[in-house]
C-alpha cells in the first residue's frame, strides 16, 4: 500500500470551517463533500443551523457544493434536496467513478475542485484517484454505521504508517 494515496492535502476539524474566500484564493470553484459524518451526522439527516449558514456562505460566494456519496439515491436525496444541494449517489468511493461523474456533470476541472470527507479509505483515496485535492475532516459523531467500522480499523493502521513517516498530523481550525 502506498500511503501517499491516503494522505489528505489538508485537515480541518469540520467542513463548516471551510471559508469561501480562502477556497477561491486556492482556485476552488466547487466543494465535493461526503454526506454521512461529514456534511451531516449519519444518524441525524436534518442537518444543523451551522450547515445552513455554511451552505449560504458558499452560495453567496459562488462556490458550488456537490455531495458525492456511496449511499443509495433515496438516502442522499432525502438528506440534501431540501437544502438545494446537487449530489451524486452510489459514488463507488474509493474509486474515482463518482468524483469523475460529478466533474463531468457539473462542468468542473479537477484542479478547481476539492473533495471533503471523514474517511481516508474512501473519500481521500477517491480524491487522489480522480486527481483532485483532498480535505479530511473529523467525523461529526463518534459512532459509525456498521459498514464504516471496518474502514475505520484499516484507517487506524494507515494513520500509524503516515505518522511513522511524517509525524503527527496537524488539524487546522480554518481553511
Amino acid at each position: 500500500m502506498k500511503i501517499d494515496n491516503y494522505k489528505p492535502d489538508y485537515m480541518i476539524e469540520a467542513v463548516y470551517q471551510l471559508d469561501a474566500e480562502r477556497l477561491k484564493d486556492l482556485g476552488i470553484k466547487a466543494v465535493m463533500v461526503d454526506l454521512d459524518n461529514t456534511l451531516i451526522a449519519w444518524n441525524n439527516p436534518d442537518g444543523t443551523p451551522e450547515l445552513l449558514a455554511w451552505l449560504e456562505e458558499m452560495r453567496r460566494n459562488d462556490v458550488k457544493v456537490i455531495v458525492v456519496s456511496n449511499n443509495k439515491r433515496e438516502r442522499v436525496a432525502r438528506a440534501v434536496e431540501k437544502f438545494g444541494v446537487d449530489y451524486i449517489w452510489r459514488a463507488m468511493k474509493p474509486f474515482a467513478l463518482g468524483i469523475n461523474k460529478a466533474l463531468k456533470q457539473f462542468g468542473e476541472k479537477p484542479e478547481e475542485v476539492v473533495m471533503v470527507g471523514d474517511q481516508l479509505m474512501t473519500d481521500i483515496r477517491a480524491a487522489h484517484r480522480a486527481g483532485v485535492r483532498s480535505i479530511l475532516v473529523k467525523p461529526l459523531v463518534s459512532s459509525d454505521a456498521w459498514n464504516t467500522k471496518f474502514n475505520r480499523w484499516r484507517e487506524r493502521r494507515t494513520w500509524k504508517k503516515i505518522i511513522a513517516r511524517d509525524g503527527d498530523p496537524v488539524w487546522k481550525t480554518k481553511l
